[in-house]
Parts: structure tokens; C-alpha cells; sequence
């Protein structure tokens, strides 16, 4: 029997990698997506430890960069088949972040890069049928602003309400994807891990500045509720993308959003608003065009210095 393939962008540490022991404890062969080989190294340790299918490994690839998403797709599309792709890749960012390609980092992390990872592998997932898509959400949709006729919203940069944004782009995509493919055998799901003590929310969510100036009147009370909100463990926090990585009770369905309690919840408000739907596809596709998709490097494991999980 071979090996069902998931790949686990953001695996190397938090709920990436919880996520990942998760699916290589279900006999799934896992491959971690992370900037930093050493961590890299670490996580492939601590999954195979837990594996009972093929070997973990690790690429490196920088996933702020459209370039390196396009070659990582490469090198995973010319593997065959896909069974499960977990998009995990978050970031969050006090201050206004521009990447290689001269885009907001934060809607470049934390949408566009699933997006064209996604869309670039989509023939490997069509392929590989029944097969599953998974993209982490966020509940910090709550507070994002609807606009997306351009990359950074009006106003201010508060990096917890573009955060949100970012998501709520992602989850807009998401559910348009999942009605796209419905009927290929290609499910798609979204999961809210409901936050978790990671390297992302630490530090970051202790700064006042990522919230609006409304809210910062009333930091003390916003920072209890994150640190509330991020005090729980990253493995509990990857119940949801387990669940809807592998959960049986999923089979035939599609276009879920499955919160922390790892069951279906309603999707949030605005991500199925033909607008917003409309206006994430367009923009997208002007910053992560898929026409002359693969160029730039291959991935390899062992090259990238740096890691966002």
C-alpha cells in the first residue's frame, strides 16, 4: 500500500507541528514546509518519532516569497499525487512589513502564499481524489475591514485587524475553491484553531500598536482576552485541522469551516459576500498570477535560513 503524501506548510513548530505529528501518527508520509533547516530537522525528529507511514521530511522555502511558493509547487507537483495539503503558514506583524515582491507581507503570508501554493497543486490533488485541502482561519475575521480593491486596506496599519483581513481573504477564497471542485473529489475545508501559545502570538499580541486606537483605550482588558485567547496548547489548537485533515465524518462533504471544537461552525460574516468573493479573486490573481507559474529555485532541505512557523 503507498503512503497517502500530506504536506504541512509552517510545520516545524506550534500547531504546524502538532498538525503534522497528528497525521504521521494517522500513516500519513509528511512533509514540513519552514524557512529554517535546523528547526526543520528538529520537527522531522520529533514526527518521525510518532510516524507509523513513510519517513517525515523537510523543505525549505521562504513563503513570503512568490518565487519560493512557486518552486516549492514545482518540486512537490513533480512527486504525483497529493493526498492532503495543509496550509498553516500565519504571521502577524506590529509594524507595516513589505516582502521581496514589494507586497503587504501580512496579506502576502497569510493568504496569498496558500492561495498560489493551492492553486499550483491543484492537478496533484485532482489527481490523488478523494483527496483534501485545509486552510487555518482565524477568528481575527471579526475585525477586519470588508475592502479589497487593493492589497492594503483604507486607514491606519493596525497588524491584528490586517491580520484578520488577510484571513478573511483567505477564507472568502477558501470557500469559493471548495464550490469550485465540488464534485472532483477534492474537499476543502477551513479550520479555526481558536489561538494557542505559538511563536507567532508571542510577543507580537503583548503590543498595543496591532490593535486600532479605539481598542488600545481599552488595552488591558484586549490583553487578557488574548492572552486568554493564546494561553492553550498548540496540540489542542490542531484538533480542528486534524479533524478536517482526516475526520471520516467529513467524507462527501465540502466548504466547512470546522472551529475549535473541531466540529462545523458557520462561516464568518462576509466570506461568502459575492463582493468581497469577487474582488479577493480579482486581486489575487493580479499579485499571484498562476499563467508561467514555475520559475526561480527548487526548494531543497537544507538551504533557507530562516523560518515563520
Amino acid at each position: 500500500m503507498v503512503d497517502q503524501r500530506a504536506v504541512v506548510t509552517a510545520g516545524t513548530g506550534g500547531i504546524g507541528l502538532e498538525t503534522a505529528k497528528g497525521l504521521a501518527a494517522r500513516g500519513f508520509a509528511v512533509t514540513v514546509v519552514g524557512r529554517d533547516p535546523g528547526r526543520g530537522a528538529r520537527a522531522v525528529e520529533r514526527i518521525g518519532a510518532v510516524a507509523t507511514g513513510g519517513e517525515p521530511r523537510f523543505l525549505a522555502a521562504d513563503l513570503a516569497s512568490l518565487d519560493q511558493v512557486r518552486a516549492l509547487a514545482a518540486t512537490l507537483a513533480a512527486e504525483g499525487p497529493l493526498d492532503l495539503l495543509v496550509n498553516n503558514v500565519g504571521a502577524m506583524f506590529p509594524e507595516p512589513t513589505r516582502t521581496a515582491d514589494g507586497i503587504e507581507a501580512t496579506f502576502a503570508v497569510n493568504h496569498l502564499s496558500p492561495y498560489l501554493l493551492t492553486e499550483l497543486l491543484l492537478e496533484q490533488l485532482r489527481a490523488a481524489a478523494p483527496s483534501r485541502i485545509v486552510n487555518v482561519s482565524s477568528a481575527a475575521i471579526g475585525l477586519a475591514k470588508r475592502v479589497f480593491d487593493q492589497v492594503e486596506p483604507p486607514g491606519g496599519y493596525y497588524g491584528f485587524h490586517w491580520y484578520g483581513r488577510a484571513k478573511l481573504a483567505n477564507l472568502a477564497w477558501t470557500l469559493d475553491l471548495a464550490e469550485r471542485l465540488r464534485g472532483t473529489g477534492v474537499a476543502v475545508f477551513a479550520a479555526d484553531p481558536g489561538g494557542a501559545a505559538t511563536a507567532m502570538t508571542d510577543g507580537t499580541m503583548n503590543d498595543p500598536r496591532i490593535v486600532s486606537p479605539g481598542l488600545r483605550l481599552l488595552w488591558p482588558l484586549v490583553r487578557r482576552k488574548f492572552e486568554r485567547s493564546t494561553a492553550g496548547p498548540a496540540a489542542e489548537a490542531a484538533r480542528p485541522s486534524l479533524a478536517a485533515a482526516t475526520d471520516p465524518g467529513l467524507d462527501g462533504r465540502t466548504g466547512l469551516l470546522i472551529g475549535p471544537g473541531a466540529e462545523p461552525v458557520p462561516a464568518y460574516r462576509g466570506s461568502t459576500d459575492p463582493r468581497t468573493v469577487a474582488d479577493v479573486l480579482r486581486l489575487s490573481r493580479a499579485l499571484a498570477p498562476l499563467e508561467g507559474a514555475v520559475h526561480g529555485t527548487r526548494p531543497s532541505s537544507g538551504r533557507d535560513p530562516q523560518d515563520r512557523a
